[in-house]
């Protein structure tokens, strides 16, 4: 069955009436939590629903179905531009300066993740609300305020369509204009070819722009490849933009931290992580076929290559080997590479001011807190002799530490929220994130440009929600971010509002637990934190929880799908090994990638043709969290709710 609107619909349409039924049957049980509003809590579920059906499905069908055309409502303005090939080959020299000759080594060479599909360029789409821009060209005044954002979707599907709505909303909250580029995804395009594409888009905006006229930010995995941008930005000295807001980011593709073993009641990802029926794209020959492969190849590898090692895992108290791929992004042995998960980075210290935000009931919450206090305090979370060991670090730690201040963080930490609560952009807790990112927007341009920013405030809390939050003031037992401890807190005890203006920076950091109301709260210390549990050696390191839940998922997937996979795995042995023929000689891609199995390229364009299609079930999605942005655009014609940012 192809994964369409009809059949998503017939899928998720169950969930609808059993959340319904549920969520009243068992309200008393969801005090306290975000779920306690159907709108949340039947949203999370559709999420949830649609993300396990997918799986059900191919690579190509999930990328297919989530790049179609969603129309732009009247009251936005869209525009696409085309990064020219001057900056593509401009990105690509940092890359490969950042890479080093290890790296380079390590991914399989320096050209084949420069290479495009055939009569294809790289484009991105410029979004701002129509008044704004109205108002701008009357006035003549040059645009100061501009967002490059970068979607998420776990590295593999997703695109600027699908995420315009969420966009829209932190374009109008800041009255800026947003870059979204279309960039490559995996696993047709793995690492490094989307960090390529990011980085080309924010040179292609400082031909025009000032750096500190500009926000990077990005959600999950475009929260990672912001991050990876930045780093790649600060070593090679550009100029780094004013601040960056990173949303849910995923920077641990090892999944080693403690609350990737929590239940996921609260998120929507899966904690089997993400398995698909087989396919052209996906999976892979496992580490012993693709050596079997290149050894049976009529065309040699380069001089000197050296097939990857498989993984060491320990399952069931025995070490063995992790011959399969695990995540679509990158092969297992590039997983720890610090540009892949910049958790493992040497320093964070020297970036622009970040804000983090982070659901405290979504999986990877604990490797973000992580991350907040590594970029805020670098000396205090310095990489294992072990880490620096594996990733050849020449310098000594203590001077790559040295070489950049600490950064300034403003971590937010929101109680139960799922992963991005801001995909599920019409509830309360969403507005209230909206309503922090534009402040941290506004106060990075601001302390960037020295000057004033206005930002929008124009929320408005139903009937329901304020007779909860009462409600809830009533009840003695505090909001719980598990495993932090409980507080004895109510909106009498906050020591602010979601969307004030920012207080001061206390050791580099600005640490803030959030309620569903949007009540703020001073965040426990680290010590009190299961973040901060795990043995350093033992971040990085395949845990057997999540990689046992990820077999399970997959032994059911190749139990059901036994024929396509021996299907695509004979095909891939029938058409052997090509290789990409680079300007310097043969590489080596991953195996997914498209650029060294360029014979693929007439199959896969019957998936390429279907993202040409309207998708009438994205476009309902889009419009039903979007009519809260559209009253408001309408209201602006009639009052003016900005608000002076204060530095």
């Amino acid at each position: 069955m192809v994964l369409n609107t009809l059949t998503v619909t017939a899928a998720i349409t169950p969930t609808i009436a059993s959340t319904y039924v549920n969520h009243y049957a068992r309200r008393r049980s969801l005090k306290r939590k975000p779920t306690i509003h159907i709108s949340y809590h039947l949203g999370l579920e559709l999420v949830r629903r649609f993300i396990t059906y997918s799986s059900k499905h191919t690579v190509e069908e999930i990328q297919s179905f989530t790049a179609q055309w969603v129309p732009v409502p009247r009251w936005v303005r869209s525009e696409e531009v085309e990064i020219s090939e001057t900056l593509l080959s401009e990105s690509a020299e940092l890359l490969q300066r950042q890479l080093g000759p290890k790296g380079i080594q390590l991914v399989g060479g320096a050209h084949w993740w420069q290479w495009r599909r055939p009569k294809t360029q790289f484009k991105a789409e410029w979004i701002e609300m129509r008044n704004d821009y109205n108002e701008r060209k009357a006035s003549g005044v040059a645009l100061s305020r501009i967002i490059l954002y970068v979607h998420g979707g776990a590295y593999y599907f997703g695109s600027v369509d699908e995420h315009r709505y969420q966009m829209q909303r932190h374009a109008r909250k800041l009255n800026a204009r947003l870059l979204a580029p279309r960039y490559r995804l995996a696993p047709q395009f793995p690492f490094p070819c989307g960090l390529q594409d990011c980085i080309a888009a924010y040179l292609y905006l400082l031909e025009s722009h000032k750096p500190e006229h500009i926000i990077l930010a990005g959600d999950s995995a475009g929260g990672g490849l912001t991050l990876g941008a930045l780093v790649t930005l600060r070593d090679q000295g550009i100029p780094l933009p004013a601040g960056a807001i990173l949303l849910s980011p995923w920077t641990d593709l090892t999944c080693s931290f403690p609350s990737m073993v929590c239940d996921n009641q609260m998120d929507y990802i899966p904690t089997s992580g993400f398995v698909h029926k087989p396919s052209l794209a996906w999976p892979p020959l496992n580490y012993e076929d693709f050596g079997k492969l290149l050894a049976s190849s009529k065309t040699t590898p380069p001089e000197g290559y050296m097939t990857p090692e498989a993984a060491k895992i320990t399952l069931d108290g025995h070490l063995t080997d992790l011959l399969e791929q695990v995540q679509l992004y990158a092969p297992n042995h590039l997983l720890l590479h610090p540009l892949v998960s910049p958790i493992f980075q040497p320093t964070l210290g020297g970036l622009p001011p970040l804000l983090i935000q982070t659901g405290g009931g979504e999986l990877l919450r604990d490797e973000q807190i992580y991350l907040a206090h590594k970029a805020a305090n670098p000396s205090a979370f310095k990489l294992s002799i072990k880490h620096q060991d594996r990733q050849g670090v020449t310098e000594t730690i203590d001077g790559l530490v040295a070489k950049y201040p600490p950064t300034n963080v403003h971590l937010q930490v929101w109680d139960d929220l799922c992963h991005v609560g801001h995909t599920l952009s019409w509830t309360q807790p969403a507005k209230y994130m909206y309503r922090s990112v534009a402040q941290f927007g506004a106060w990075a341009l601001a302390r960037a440009q020295h000057r004033a920013i206005d930002i929008i405030v124009d929320d408005c809390i139903s009937e329901a929600e304020s007779s909860t939050e009462s409600e809830d003031s009533k009840q003695s037992k505090p909001p719980t971010l598990p495993p932090i401890a409980p507080l004895n807190v109510g909106p009498a005890n906050s020591v602010g509002k979601a969307g004030d203006p920012l207080p001061a920076f206390e050791s580099y950091m600005i640490r803030q637990r959030v309620d569903r109301h949007g009540n703020i709260y001073p965040l426990p210390p680290a010590d009190q934190l299961s973040a901060f549990t795990l043995d350093p050696d033992e971040i990085g390191v395949f845990k057997e929880g999540p990689l046992r839940n990820w077999f399970v998922s997959k032994e059911k997937a190749d139990k059901k799908f036994r024929h396509e996979a021996a299907r695509w795995r004979d095909r891939r042995f029938s058409v052997g090994w090509e290789g990409f023929h680079g300007p310097e000689g043969i590489e080596v891609p991953p195996p997914t990638a498209l650029a060294g199995r360029q014979s693929d390229l007439v199959e896969e364009g019957s998936w390429l043709r279907r993202q040409a299609r309207k998708s009438l079930g994205m476009t309902v999605w889009a419009s039903w969290a979007g009519k809260h942005d559209k009253a408001r655009v309408c209201d602006v014609l009639y009052s003016n709710h900005a608000i002076p940012n204060r530095r």
